[in-house]
């Protein structure tokens, strides 16, 4: 039973909360811009506002299940896993929803829920490394491609279990492959800024 969970998790991490407030004020955000449904895209195509609640609810996605899976479960020795492998499911499900036959988003605001789950500290300092990539380069995803690849150190210098680290390393890897036309484009020069011209 307790192995239904991550089904859970995957469930919940699919649901399409970027098309959902698009839809709500008249649009497709799968239209406009990258055409991707997670919060960058979201801010760019309908206003901050609305893509800071895309990224707090996408954020929640990857949290949520796992607060939940950890509060039901007894303490035993498949606990821990259960628990990340529902995380895991859950940043799948984003990226590939059913509801949205299977195309969906990168996985970055997800990946921070779970990671918030992990570690507060860990994640405090991914978020000033990713600030600080940002900031430098103009490109969001220069930034969620260097704190998604860095996280597994962090968790290691704050003393995680070695099955946190490879949940995490794992989570970096697909969201890395996630952003592969954007690692295309920014060998190419040709990613877009962050930074209005």
């Amino acid at each position: 039973m307790e192995y239904l969970f991550p089904l859970l998790g995957y469930c919940i991490g699919a649901i399409p909360f970027g098309l959902v407030f698009s839809k709500l004020v008249g649009t497709d955000v799968r239209q406009a811009g990258s055409r991707n449904i997670g919060a960058t895209n979201v801010s760019r195509v309908l206003g901050k506002k609305l893509g800071f609640l895309t990224l707090v609810c996408d954020c929640l996605k990857g949290f949520l299940p796992m607060y939940l899976v950890a509060s039901l479960l007894p303490e035993s020795g498949s606990r821990e896993g259960i628990v990340l492998l529902t995380g895991i499911a859950a940043v799948i499900g984003h990226m590939f929803p059913v509801y949205l036959g299977f195309k969906g988003g990168k996985g970055v605001a997800t990946g921070l829920g779970v990671f918030l789950y992990l570690s507060l500290p860990a994640i405090l300092i991914s978020l000033v490394v990713f600030a600080g990539a940002v900031a430098l380069t103009g490109f969001v995803s220069a930034g969620s491609l260097l704190a998604s690849a860095l996280i597994p150190v962090w968790l290691w210098l704050v003393g995680s279990s070695p099955a946190t680290i490879g949940a995490a390393a794992f989570i970096g890897l697909l969201i890395w492959l996630k952003h592969h036309e954007n690692i295309s484009r920014l060998i190419r020069g040709e990613e877009k800024s962050w930074r209005k011209k």
